[in-house]
């Protein structure tokens, strides 16, 4: 607890931190001040020392201290200085008897005094004259680390220290270590290993015993279900064994390691408190008590008669437990024999007769030392009490019910804030037998009954209430129990209350018939009972209301816990720990009848015990002997509350010797002091006996002196001392700190005493729920949890400022200022949670129930209201009581104002305090203007006409303005109708009905605020102050009585509508988060509407953007039957890229479509994947298939059975496309008409079969040519597809033919009659005349694929090819690259880095004026290069699509060498059509084979440096092929060069092998047989660098490099650089013939010829044939009669050469 000093009043020091000390309480005490040069942070006092804490960290002790060497006396008037220390700084100081102790802000520990018992922690001396470090030391972590320490306490013989993990270790003599061990002293700190992994918050010492507060585990830990085995030695907790009549269960197991009882009975019977004491065990490290506590531990038996306990005759509303007179009957026993344990507290079984009289024997102890009372006559007398206390009870209520006794004042409070811990409840001690009988069988048992519970029926399970405290909790535990599975507690405790709890509650008649009756023993635990039986067996839905709050995240750092626990250890043989018994404990027990008092601090005198709670009471309890406990109750070994008067809120505590110190608020500005205890007589020569006979307080006295003292912040005791700190009042500071502390902590009593006092004895009410109706009641429930939520905060906080009134001068860390958010949400939550519950008559409806618990006066809800005003109906004292909060807001904002003015006004902390104070009034003024928002609109639902009330009155609904006087009315409507406007902070409603019947609307109309529009009409041309009203569906005009209305009509609407989309909803815009109200609202806004008008989008709803009544931007519409549309809206319309969802209830699955769309329509190019398996990508136009696209069909893309590639009109296939159908193996490629083929066509099939001709309604019809693989052809008419039907002609593949007339299947057998023809050698002019040409009946390449090229032509804004403006073409191309860059930066994964730079560099469109030059036309080069490259430029996407329709054609069956002519014109004319489009986008291109403007000088044919590599040919010439072919070539050659080589294939086999033979032989030898010239022989070559002779044998060596070059030509791709390679093959030769002839030397052809020959046959070029076709019919006309036209000529003569050379 480290101290933060601060900051605000330097000066002031010596009015701060004063310590004043005195004894006793009589009028005549006078304090003495102890002078110190510095304010006391902290004192502490030992036996009969003290040592305080002052400011810099320094200590002084003082009193007696024999430990000093030095001292000449060893009483010591003046403080002294521990010299020792002051290297240190010591943040915490504590004092034992005769030892103390400090902590250091490095988390240090330092002991010195007595150190007989090893209370200092130090080996070997058994006096420590000063502070020495003692080192705590953790030995389960390796290596050992040293714990950091918070604080110590010091008891007689004992030391406790708090480490900053929230753990207690310990060392000393006694069992009040809590330690494991029986060897004393422990002189090294150990662990006190029970509180292991609890959260511990403080910690105190007593003489012999120990105190600690521990945060609650059930804030920690979710719960398990109950054990059945002990946590420790594992043996079973209970055993159950069968007799013949009755069954016995014991629970005779004694854990060796702890004991823990257990006094619910004698408490509640004695004192009354309203606290059922939770019992058992709290988690595996702790004691484990028996399996029923509340069972003497003696071993007795119980006996009860079956047959009695539930009679026939129990009426089924009331279960009797009837006391039996004989006991002849079956009997179940219970023997609880716990060998070693003494009664706990004289708790005894009582075998109930008629009379209830007690037998003695049961209470006999068995061996215990330490007993309660002194001698048997008092145990007699107390039993004595309790029987007739009970019976009294018993037969003055219902003649059969059990009730518990309830004696104590104070209420059972089940506002807990776990939603875990049951509430607290008084137990019968009449009925804690049967009770404890039941809990001990239930487990057992369970199982079986479980089955039978099944069957009962709501009435005779839940009809049985004893009138107990909080009996509402256990129809509510049920009711909860599905929420709660898995969330258990780890505490046995809490889990045997409410077995206790239940059985007392649930009695179950009649389940055994033959004449017998079981006692049936429930068991609650979740799991045995089924959640479905649990919800059927609850009373009518809305009864439960849980009274507990989610929970404030209780990990909120700045906060304190209130769920806490307090545990106990050490000796107890004055009562002091609490457990109502004397016996010792050796480990720490937690004191069961705290839990849930929201404990914050413990204190400990020698023999007594303190607790003081968050509502600043006190509870007491140990040695009173001299009246410290503050009151007389007894036991004495429980906790009681200490008797102050009303209005008196403790919230300090100190303990002495014999007296206790309290430091209260009362009713004056400055805390009191009480003091309770033994009277100190100020006489020197008093002796010892007078001193233990003196005079003593019954209560708490109040000491008159505190006055003068000034403002105390804290107090402690020791010995026979008291002291206290206080504070002078500087600049108001601290009277202002005082008194917002003191106000909170009012506050906290005020809204605790509202839940105990109002809403718990409310809630008890049995007829609550049905009179208040389901929907109040939820509305009450969720008011009661923001209550409790509210309720939690507060004590939070006043327990807050309570440790802050101790430790600081300063406002830093002051929760409500840090945190201001938590409490204004809070409060803004609870104020809605009001109104809702008001706006719904919710507290018209709570009068009744009020007037039956309270009676008719309500006076409890009178007084708790602080009402002013006489006579107010109950109806608006209700109200008026539960927006109390709101005027606590008022008081945040006072008091941190009077903190601001103890501030200069520039300082940070005053600013602070002021946006504070302001946050909080802004909050309290708003949530008034809420409250009078609630109130009226209540007003309006009572005074409202009609049904509709019903329909439209909602608890979050409030009215803002209605015009029932006339003020808005409809434009235009009839004479008769009557129109009446509301509106709501979420809707406009508006309500219609005729004349005659005013109060009758018969229609009304809700519209939704986030989706309403409003603009003034100007009244310029009307006169009229209209509004017009757009919703989605609706438009119309409100017309107003007054240009004053009009204004306010608009700015209501325009308000609420703000806020509704703001999604503040009725809360409004709290002040504090600064958002500043707009004048209008967006005309532009995101929000969801349904439709109930629009035809197409009836009952969908849709949730996106709007603009003006019309859904706008991204989107999602939703219909009822499944559809779904996500994407782009313009208008109202899907426009845009969209995705849309319809299913196919059938199929059990969707169709899909995403692409783009127009006015509502799939328009535009997208995919669409069918239900079927079938997937089309293409061009859609008005929802169908309409221009390019391919559509696959089958389940699996890669193995669809058929393909569709080409042009679509109105959902049909209709002009050019290709159909693989590939289960048949046939390719068509040809014209469509409405799904079917017609026109010119051509099929190829997997086998070689080759048809090209007409088709008809989708047969092959008409003339046509079929091929086969070995060249059988026929020429002539066809019916069907493959069959002959007519003329025709049969072409065999040796030149026989056959004229006639045919008709059959191809392929079986044809049946003909015509002449047969074989033609001989000669008739070589007629076999040229058959010479068949393929290629007339098929689709010309210009008809083909003209849907794509109009696409293009429309992206670029063209309705038809070349008619069009060309800016707008531009214009075009940068709007889609831009939208296309756009989305990139949204989702930048999408496109690669390359990909994204050539979007930009497209961003730059090439400018020139005047004509092309070469400079010009590279650069448009350049760009179409870039342009091709992505499918994002209009350009780049045509050609992706031809590439895909290319390789579509031609891959696969495709790959049929008839077809290569085809192919080749596809591309020609792809090349001119492509061209037409470049020459659009660049008019002053020149066309096809014109000449470029001013040819630069050096481009000329001779010089062959100048050439660019990718135009070859002069570059003045502009030609198709030279500008596209480099960009679409390379993406067509592998289909292409295939059918190329499978039309070459023999010619070039015959070459390879000629290639093959002749490459065996070397070098000179080929030259030889070649004859190439002696003079061009190479004499040497270089190889590796070196020069070598070139001799017979030297293979593949000469023209090497040239050899070299022309290998490249299988890696280019279009015909100019394959040209290239081959010129530069010549370039090669012709440097190594001159480095040999080292002259100017010409080439005649029949030099040059042999030689290049030689280069060709070492090139190895395996398809040379295939490339030199390919050159031929793909290269530009303007270089064929040029250098390159000559130089491919020879090459080409070479390959033929080659086929034909003979070797000889």
């Amino acid at each position: 607890m480290e101290m933060q000093i601060s900051s605000g009043e330097e000066d002031g020091s010596g009015e701060r931190g004063l310590l004043h000390t005195w004894r006793g309480y009589s009028y005549s005490t006078t304090p003495e001040r102890v002078l110190l040069s510095r304010p006391v942070l902290q004192a502490a006092l030992g036996a009969r020392h003290g040592v305080l804490l002052v400011e810099g960290g320094q200590v002084y002790s003082f009193g007696e201290l024999p430990w000093k060497q030095n001292q000449t006396s060893s009483v010591v008037t003046e403080p002294v200085l521990e010299a020792v220390l002051s290297e240190q700084h010591v943040v915490f100081v504590a004092a034992g008897s005769a030892h103390s102790g400090v902590v250091t802000e490095d988390g240090g520990v330092h002991m010195w005094g007595e150190n007989a018992h090893g209370q200092c922690g130090l080996l070997g001396l058994s006096v420590i004259p000063n502070p020495t470090p003692v080192g705590v030391l953790d030995s389960e972590s390796t290596p050992p680390q040293t714990v950091k320490i918070l604080e110590v306490a010091c008891g007689d013989q004992h030391t406790l220290a708090l480490s900053a993990k929230h753990e207690v270790w310990a060392w000393g003599s006694g069992c009040q270590l809590g330690l494991n061990t029986s060897t004393f002293p422990v002189w090294k700190p150990q662990k006190v290993e029970p509180l292991a992994g609890r959260h511990v918050l403080q910690v105190a010492c007593g003489a012999a015993h120990s105190l600690a507060v521990v945060r609650s585990s059930e804030a920690l830990v979710p719960r398990k279900p109950p054990q059945d085995k002990c946590g420790q030695c594992h043996q079973l907790l209970y055993t159950m064994t069968d007799k013949e009549d009755h069954v016995i269960i014991s629970d005779g197991h004694h854990c060796p390691l702890g004991v823990e009882l257990d006094c619910s009975e004698t408490k509640s019977a004695l004192e009354g408190s309203p606290e059922q004491v939770k019992q058992g065990k709290s988690s595996p490290s702790e004691p484990v008590p028996s399996v029923s506590t509340q069972i003497p531990r003696s071993p007795t038996s119980i006996t009860i008669p079956e047959s009695t306990l539930l009679s026939d005759s129990t009426p089924a509303s009331e279960p009797q437990i009837q006391v039996p007179a004989s006991s002849q009957e079956p009997t179940i026993e219970v023997s609880t024999e716990h060998e070693t344990s003494p009664v706990a507290n004289g708790e005894v079984c009582v075998e109930a007769s008629e009379s209830c009289t007690l037998e003695p024997d049961g209470c006999r102890a068995t061996g215990g030392k330490y007993s309660p009372f002194p001698d048997e006559q008092a145990v007699k007398a107390y039993l004595k009490r309790l029987s007739d206390h009970a019976l009294a009870e018993h037969v003055a209520k219902a003649p059969s019910t059990l009730h518990s006794a309830q004696l104590s004042s104070d209420p059972a409070d089940p506002f807990t804030s776990d939603p875990l811990i049951p509430v607290a409840q008084s137990v019968t001690p009449m009925g804690s037998a049967l009770n404890n009988l039941v809990v001990s069988c239930a487990s057992a048992v369970g199982e079986r009954v479980v089955s039978t519970y099944e069957a009962l029926s709501l009435r005779k399970v839940i009809g049985y209430w004893a009138p107990g405290e909080g009996r509402e909790r256990v129809e509510e535990r049920l009711r909860l129990e599905e929420p709660m599975q898995g969330k258990k507690s780890s505490s046995l405790g809490d889990i045997r209350e409410e077995e206790a709890e239940l059985s007392r509650r649930l009695s179950l008649p009649g389940l055994l018939s033959q004449g017998t009756h079981a006692l049936l023993l429930l068991h609650p635990v979740y799991r045995l009972l089924s959640p479905r039986l649990l919800r059927r067996t609850s009373r009518p839905r809305a009864r439960a209301i849980p009274l507990t709050p989610g929970g404030i995240p209780e990990a909120d750092a700045h906060l304190p816990s209130l769920q806490t626990e307090v545990w106990s250890w050490g000796r107890g043989q004055e009562g002091q720990l609490g457990h109502g018994d004397l016996l010792p404990r050796l480990q720490p027990v937690c004191v069961k009848s705290l839990n849930g008092k929201e404990v914050l601090r413990v204190a400990a005198g020698a023999h007594h015990s303190l607790a003081l709670t968050a509502q600043s009471q006190v509870f007491s309890w140990g040695c009173n002997t001299s009246g410290q406990l503050g009151h007389m109750e007894l036991p004495t070994s429980f906790p009681h509350l200490a008797k102050l008067s009303d209005g008196i809120r403790v919230w300090d505590i100190g303990a002495g010797q014999q007296h206790t110190l309290l430091l209260a608020d009362g009713d004056c500005m400055q805390p009191i002091l009480y003091y309770s205890g033994q009277q100190v007589k100020e006489v020197a020569e008093q002796t010892e006996e007078e001193e233990q006979t003196g005079e003593y307080t019954q209560q708490p006295v109040l000491l008159p002196f505190c006055m003068n003292l000034g403002y105390v912040s804290s107090v402690c005791a020791g010995g026979q001392t008291c002291a206290a700190l206080t504070d002078r009042n500087v600049m108001g500071f601290i009277a202002s700190l005082h008194e917002l502390a003191a106000a909170e902590r009012k506050y906290y009593c005020k809204l605790s005493n509202i839940k105990s006092l109002l809403l718990q004895p409310l809630l008890k009410l049995d007829s609550l729920s049905s009179g208040l109706g389901q929907s109040t009641a939820g509305l009450l429930q969720n008011m009661i949890g923001r209550l409790s939520r509210l309720s939690q905060l507060t004590g939070q906080n006043s327990a807050s400022l309570t440790s802050f009134l101790r430790r600081s001068r300063d406002i830093r860390g002051l929760v409500i200022l840090d945190d201001a958010h938590l409490f204004l949400d809070t409060y803004s939550e609870y104020c809605s949670a009001v109104g809702d519950l008001l706006v719904m008559g919710g507290f018209q409806a709570l009068v009744k129930p009020c007037h039956d618990v309270f009676g008719k006066g309500a006076e409890v809800v009178q007084r708790l209201s602080e009402c002013s005003e006489e006579g107010l109906p109950l109806a608006d004292v209700l109200p008026h009581l539960f927006y109390l909060p709101i005027k606590h807001l008022h008081e945040y904002g006072r008091l941190l104002l009077k903190l601001a003015t103890c501030y200069e006004v520039s300082s940070v902390d005053y600013q602070k305090l002021q946006d504070a104070c302001s946050k909080y009034e802004s909050m309290a003024l708003h949530l008034k203007k809420r409250r009078k928002e609630a109130e009226c609109t209540l007003h309006f639902w009572k005074s409202f006409p009609g049904k509709m009330t019903d329909s439209l009155r909602k608890p979050s609904r409030r009215l803002i303005c209605e015009s029932s006087n006339k003020a808005m009315t409809l434009q235009n409507a009839g004479r008769f109708s009557v129109n009446w406007f509301m509106l709501f902070n979420d809707a406009l409603v508006h309500a219609q009905g005729m004349v005659p019947y005013k109060s009758l609307f018969s229609t009304h109309h809700i519209f939704p605020l986030a989706t309403l529009w409003v603009e003034p009409i100007s009244e310029e041309n009307t006169g009229l102050y209209c509004l017009k009203v757009t919703s989605p569906e609706e438009t119309f005009t409100l017309l107003a009585s007054s240009p004053a209305e009009k204004a306010k009509w608009f700015r209501s609407i325009n308000q609420a509508v703000e806020q509704a989309l703001s999604g503040l909803g009725h809360d409004g815009i709290p002040p504090s988060t600064g958002v500043a109200q707009r004048a209008d609202p967006p005309i532009s806004r995101t929000a969801s509407y349904t439709f109930y008008k629009d035809s197409r989008l009836k009952e969908a709803t849709y949730e996106g953007r709007w603009v003006s009544g019309k859904p706008h931007g991204r989107g999602v519409v939703k219909w009822l039957d499944g559809r779904m549309y996500t994407g782009a809206f313009k208008n109202g319309l899907e426009d845009g890229f969209g995705d849309y969802v319809v299913p196919n209830k059938n199929l059990n699955s969707c169709d899909h479509y995403q692409g783009q769309w127009k006015d509502g329509k799939m328009h535009g190019f997208g995919t669409f994947r069918y239900t079927s398996g079938e997937v089309y990508e293409g061009s859609f136009q008005d929802n169908m298939r309409h221009g390019h696209g391919m559509l696959r069909s089958g389940k699996l893309n890669s193995t669809s059975p058929s393909v569709f590639i080409g042009q679509w009109q109105y959902d049909k296939k209709s002009g050019y496309g290709v159909f693989d159908d590939i289960t048949r193996g046939e390719k068509y490629m040809g014209m469509w008409l409405d799904d079917q083929r017609q026109g010119n066509g051509v099929v190829v099939t997997q086998f070689g079969l080759y048809y090209e001709g007409a088709f008809s309604n989708n047969k092959m019809m008409g003339t046509g040519v079929l091929l086969s693989e070995d060249d059988t052809t026929f020429e002539g008419e066809f019916s069907e597809d493959w069959t002959l039907n007519g003329k025709g002609m049969l072409t065999m593949p040796n030149g026989d033919y056959i004229e006639g007339s045919f008709s059959g299947v191809w392929g079986t057998g044809l049946k003909m009659s015509g002449s047969y023809y074989k033609p001989s050698l000669y008739d070589s002019d007629k076999e040229k005349a058959h010479a068949l040409k393929l290629g007339r009946l098929a689709v010309h390449s210009e008809e083909k694929w003209k849907a794509v090229f109009v696409e293009c032509w429309n992206r670029l804004g063209c309705d038809c090819p070349g008619q069009g403006q060309t800016t707008t073409a531009w214009d075009n191309i940068a709007v889609e690259l831009t939208a296309n860059l756009r989305q990139q930066r949204d989702s930048p994964e999408l496109l690669s880095r390359s990909h994204h730079k050539t979007l930009e560099s497209l961003e730059c469109i090439p400018h020139h004026v005047g004509p092309v030059t070469l400079e010009v036309y590279h650069t448009i080069r350049r760009y179409l290069v870039k342009a091709c490259d992505t499918p994002l430029h209009p350009l780049g996407r045509l050609v992706e699509t031809l590439v895909s329709v290319y390789r579509m054609t031609y891959v696969g069956v495709g790959a049929n060498r008839r077809l290569l002519p085809q192919a080749v014109n596809e591309i020609k004319s792809y090349l001119s059509r492509i061209f037409q489009l470049v020459r659009f986008l660049f008019p002053d291109l020149p066309e096809e084979g014109g000449s470029l403007a001013d040819p630069p000088k050096e481009t000329g044919i001779s010089d062959p440096a100048g050439k660019q590599l990718e135009s070859p040919k002069p570059g003045c010439v502009v030609s198709s092929s030279a500008l596209l072919l480099p960009v679409l070539l390379p993406r067509l050659y592998p289909p292409l060069f295939t059918l190329y080589a499978l039309e070459k294939e023999k010619e070039d086999d015959v070459y390879w092998e000629c290639v093959l033979r002749l490459n065996k032989q070397p070098d000179l030898a080929l030259l030889a047989f070649l004859g190439v010239q002696q003079k061009f022989w190479p004499v040497t070559v270089t190889v590796h660098g070196e020069k070598q002779q070139v001799l017979s044998s030297t293979k593949d060596a000469c023209f090497a490099s040239a050899v070299e070059t022309l290998q490249q030509i299988s890696t280019t791709f279009t015909p100019s650089d394959k040209l290239q390679v081959i010129q530069l093959t010549f370039e090669e030769i012709t440097q190594q013939v001159l480095t040999l002839l080292k002259q100017d030397f010409l080439w005649s052809m029949d030099d040059l010829f042999p030689v290049f020959l030689f280069v060709v046959l070492r090139a190895r070029i395996r398809n040379l044939g295939s490339e030199v076709s390919l050159i031929e019919d793909l290269m530009d006309p303007c270089v064929q009669h040029g250098e390159h036209g000559i130089m491919f000529t020879t090459l080409k003569a070479c390959y033929y050469q080659i086929q034909h050379e003979k070797v000889t």
